[in-house]
């Protein structure tokens, strides 16, 4: 039965997986065919999604967003390696009962996508990577230095950090920064809970590792792969996703011009019909 909600209404559902954890997650759609699972970033919890581009998919597809173990309304300790992070997902997974998925995923998530590939390929039918790059990618191991400067902007100017992570400082980019902030907003009943500074801090060393480890063999992603990113991506150096399109076999790259590592929020509508197009 298809959902008549949009994502800013959409209830907050949780299962209970064998290890114990509790995993937070919303889901909009009609419930057939293959589902649509989101990977979130660094940070994020289920409030997070734009809800321009949850709703939009969802108009076509069966769409899942779910909190990552230790954040927001999901139990347990936030894992610091991407890996471990992979295999909590799997394990939500699972406990869904899904036996087949496709996967769109942002920054962080992306990294997860990647490795929850390498652990179980057959698992995944089509694989969106947004804003991401490869293991031991061009300037991944920055994250936290810049991260940690631009909160520390974002403070002093009184501006959420997503306004100069994600976005351009452009006439174009601040305004789709202000547009991107008031949608997040939107949602005023049941809201998630925010990552708590120690959790936000594991997830920092999990990226700065994964940016330090030895690149993995990307021939090895067979599936069906979208890239997309901003052509001024300051948090997941924009190369990376060029990287990404030229070692992964099957893959196609969209860049969008004057956008940074947001760019699929800022080019929303635009992002919604290529996905739309791809997981057909």
């Amino acid at each position: 039965m298809a959902t008549n909600y949009s994502y800013v209404k959409a209830p907050n559902l949780s299962i209970k997986t064998a290890d114990g954890t509790v995993y937070a997650y919303r889901e909009l759609g009609e419930k057939k065919g293959i589902p649509v699972i989101f990977f979130t970033h660094l940070s994020a919890n289920l409030d997070n999604w734009d809800p321009r581009v949850v709703d939009g998919i969802a108009k076509k597809h069966w769409v899942i967003a779910f909190d990552n173990k230790g954040v927001g309304l999901s139990s347990g300790k936030v894992p610091d390696t991407i890996e471990q992070m992979a295999r909590d997902a799997l394990t939500f997974i699972h406990a869904l009962g899904f036996e087949q998925i496709d996967i769109l995923s942002f920054s962080m998530g992306g990294m997860i996508a990647q490795e929850l590939l390498a652990i179980e390929p057959r698992l995944v039918r089509k694989l969106v990577l947004s804003g991401t790059g490869p293991r031991g990618g061009e300037g991944i191991e920055h994250v936290t230095k810049l991260s940690d400067r631009d909160l520390i902007r974002a403070i002093f100017t009184l501006r959420d950090i997503k306004t100069y992570l994600f976005f351009t400082r452009t006439d174009h980019g601040k305004q789709k920064a202000k547009e991107f902030l008031v949608r997040l907003k939107e949602r005023k009943e049941a809201r998630d809970k925010q990552i708590s500074i120690k959790g936000y801090r594991r997830q920092l060393k999990a990226i700065h590792e994964w940016g330090m480890a030895k690149p993995a063999d990307l021939s090895k992603i067979t599936q069906p792969t979208l890239v997309v990113n901003g052509d001024d991506d300051r948090m997941v150096p924009t190369p990376n996703s060029y990287d990404l399109a030229q070692r992964i076999p099957n893959s196609k790259l969209i860049i969008y011009k004057d956008s940074g590592h947001g760019g699929i929020f800022q080019y929303h509508d635009e992002f919604v019909k290529s996905v739309i197009a791809f997981f057909r």
